[in-house]
Parts: structure tokens; sequence; C-alpha cells
């Protein structure tokens, strides 16, 4: 009896994972191990696909007008590929990469607020470091922005770089948590504490209460 000849178009489904074996991984991950490998074509790949994320963290943070985002991101895209190294995959290296942008960018606001602060020539340091907003941007919600970026300096670092993940970046809770390598409800106690932060900064300045609409 002859047998069939092989259907070239059949689907080979792949097997079922069974408990207990690895996750299967994103195509962002394994660049990034072929990149801490040192696989420069990897490198160049994965540099590529995690700059637009790391350069609207870095925005976030400085302002979208300020004169060193590019110079700030240059700065984070080198770290990331020095901090290669020491991904073990806990989150997806465009979370990763964004992290080392956010903290690259608020070193950048200290040092910048330090120079200023260092000369004492009378000007408005914040007014500085965020230059002015886009043209479009909506001049109310551009100062808030500018007052929560103004905030970071003067919180804690876990705290600050949590109030940056969740609300200047849109990430979930879950997120900050795979990023930072913190629990949940630590997360939520610095995205607690933070905010009541800057309800004591709002609270303190009448002028701006009034300037952002906020009640009393």
């Amino acid at each position: 009896m002859r047998e069939s000849p092989a259907n070239p178009f059949r689907v080979v489904p792949h097997p079922a994972r069974e408990h207990g074996d690895p996750p299967i991984e994103s195509a962002d991950k394994v660049l990034a191990r072929a990149a801490a490998g040192g696989d420069v074509v990897a490198t160049r790949r994965l540099l590529e696909r995690v700059a637009p994320r790391m350069l609207r963290a870095v925005r976030a943070v400085l302002g979208p007008a300020h004169a060193d985002v590019d110079d700030v991101l240059q700065q984070a895209l080198i770290g990331l590929v020095q901090a290669l190294p020491s991904y073990r995959g806990e989150c997806e290296p465009v979370h990763f990469g964004a992290r080392i942008a956010v903290r690259a960018a608020m070193a950048a606001r200290k040092r910048a607020r330090a120079a200023w602060a260092r000369h004492d020539d009378g000007a408005d340091a914040e007014a500085v470091v965020d230059l002015a907003p886009r043209p479009d941007d909506d001049a109310r919600e551009a100062r808030r922005r500018a007052v929560v970026r103004g905030l970071l300096e003067q919180i804690s670092e876990e705290q600050a770089e949590t109030m940056a993940l969740r609300f200047m970046l849109g990430w979930s809770l879950e997120d900050v948590a795979q990023a930072t390598g913190a629990p949940l409800n630590t997360v939520r106690s610095r995205l607690r504490l933070a905010k009541e932060a800057l309800k004591k900064r709002i609270d303190a300045d009448a002028a701006l209460r009034e300037e952002l609409e906020v009640d009393p």
C-alpha cells in the first residue's frame, strides 16, 4: 500500500509547554541577552528598538524643550549598554532602558539645579531647567508637569523614580514593580508618599494653588 505524500502546507503545532518549563522569551529579551554577550549587531538593533521609549522618558523628566535632552539620552543609552550584563530578564528591555533613562534625567536635573544655585544670580532655576513648553501644550497642564518634575528633586530617589514611571510614563503598577524589583505593596507605598509630598508642595503655595486651580 502506497503512503500518501506528505502535505507541504500542513501546520505542525508547537508542543504544549509542560508545567515548569522556562517561559518563552520575547524577541527583545533575546536581543538583550545577545547584546550582553558582546554581539555588536544585537546591541545596535536593541538600541534602535528601545531608544524612542528612552527618549520619551528623558523628555518626561526634563521637559520636552530642555537643552540637554539629547545629551542625557546618549548618556542613558551608554548606561543601558553598560548595564546589560546585569540584566536578568525580570522585565522587558524597553522598561529596563526607560528606568535607566529616568534615573539619568533625574541626575541631570539635580546637576542643573545645583549649578544654578552656586551661581545664585537670581534666575528662576525651575524655569531654566524646564525651559518653555511646546507651543501646543496647554499652559496649565505644562505647569502641573513642571511642578511634578521639580518635586522629583525633593523626595527620595525611590519615590521619585516610582512617580516618574507611574505618572509621567503611564506604566502599570505591575510594570513599575517588575522594572524596579520592588514588591507591589512597596510601589504603592512609594506612590502614596510621593503624592502626599506633592500635595504639601501645592498647599504651601497659594499662588501655585490658584494657578493650578486646586482647592485648598
